[in-house]
């Protein structure tokens, strides 16, 4: 048996290396999504309108007490 896996990885290690999928665009596709990640959340971070402060101090005036 351990000679047969030794032949097998013998075998496998002088077999001529092709490129897959992943080697040829592995790195082109990994910068597609991140360049795509950054404009829409560049797109929605400035241009939505959403409004940053969260505290309610200086927004908010109690209304009048009513008896």
């Amino acid at each position: 048996l351990a000679r047969s896996v030794q032949h097998t990885a013998v075998r496998q290690a002088h077999r001529k290396y092709e490129p897959d999928f992943h080697d040829k665009y592995g790195n082109l596709v990994l910068l597609g999504g991140a360049a795509v990640f950054s404009v829409v959340w560049g797109y929605a971070l400035t241009q939505i309108g959403i409004e940053w402060g969260f505290s309610p101090v200086g927004r908010v005036t109690p209304k009048e007490w009513r008896e």
